[in-house]
């Protein structure tokens, strides 16, 4: 089975799609993949500070989701990061030349559009060895964003 384009699957556009490329995909699971170069956004010359790992997850989930909803023949819908839950990264920096595979793991999902992740960042190189970073994401994605952005400005 061939996988789409992440680039499909998530609501961002541009240089702001920090994933690269859609690993595998399962009923309650998703594994993406991101190469660290120095023209990836937010590297310096060693590498990407650990903080941008929670985007990563945060990324991977939305392509969880918008592969539900083209699954579904649904369009990609926007959602929100409301959080994460003891992220914590065994380095500083993901360094120039790592190729990284964002897993997450759908732990809950409400009827409200709810939802919490068990994320972890491998390095696709040694995936025998422990994770590089781990956390729990919570999301949000309500069923008419424009309407739920209107009651918020309210």
């Amino acid at each position: 089975m061939s996988l789409p384009d992440i680039r499909t699957l998530v609501p961002h556009s541009g240089t702001m799609v920090l994933l690269d490329t859609l690993v595998a995909v399962g009923e309650e699971s998703l594994c993406a993949e991101v190469v660290i170069s120095p023209d990836t956004l937010f590297s310096d010359a060693h590498g990407v500070g650990a903080w941008i790992g929670v985007e990563y997850m945060a990324q991977a989930v939305a392509a969880f989701a918008g592969y539900e909803a083209l699954s579904r023949g649904e369009p990609v819908k926007v959602g929100f990061l409301l959080g994460s839950r003891r992220y914590e990264c065994r380095h500083p920096q993901f360094a120039i030349g790592s190729k990284l595979h964002i897993h997450v793991h759908r732990a809950l999902q409400g009827e409200n559009g709810l939802g919490a992740f068990s994320c972890h960042i491998d390095d696709a190189n040694e995936p025998s060895a422990a994770p590089l970073a781990t956390a729990t994401i919570t999301v949000f994605q309500p069923d008419n964003v424009g309407e739920f952005l209107q009651k918020v400005s309210e």
